[in-house]
């Protein structure tokens, strides 16, 4: 008796076998992967047409707890910058706001990148 062969494979079948085991992309996975990349850059776009700029502008908006007066402690901080015209020291700001050294130094640089204050010399920061 003669020996039966199966059924032959075809090339196409054997090439998406070999793709699905690697796990290699197809062109399909490329195009929805785009399809997803450019929804996500219109969120940035939108995002950043709101006012808000990137994290750090996130950040003092919804970080941030109103104090009793119901300011918040970065609007203390620049309060006492603003009323000091040659520059206030960053002792002086601890001085007069009572915060710890930890969190006044990162209001002052979230106030910094902001662009709500400068930088006039180490330590000393004024507003324009």
């Amino acid at each position: 008796m003669a020996k039966r062969r199966g059924k032959s494979v075809s090339f196409d079948a054997m090439v998406k076998f070999f793709m699905q085991s690697y796990n290699i992309p197809t062109r399909k996975d490329v195009e929805k992967l785009l399809v997803r990349l450019d929804r996500l850059e219109d969120l940035i776009k939108s995002r950043a047409g709101s006012g808000t700029r990137g994290r750090i502008a996130r950040k003092v908006v919804v970080g941030e707890r109103r104090g009793p007066g119901g300011k918040t402690a970065s609007d203390t901080v620049l309060d006492i910058v603003k009323r000091s015209r040659s520059g206030v020291g960053f002792s002086d700001i601890q001085a007069k706001a009572g915060y710890d050294e930890k969190k006044l130094r990162n209001i002052i640089f979230r106030l910094n990148k902001l662009g709500r204050i400068k930088r006039k010399s180490r330590g000393l920061y004024m507003t324009d």
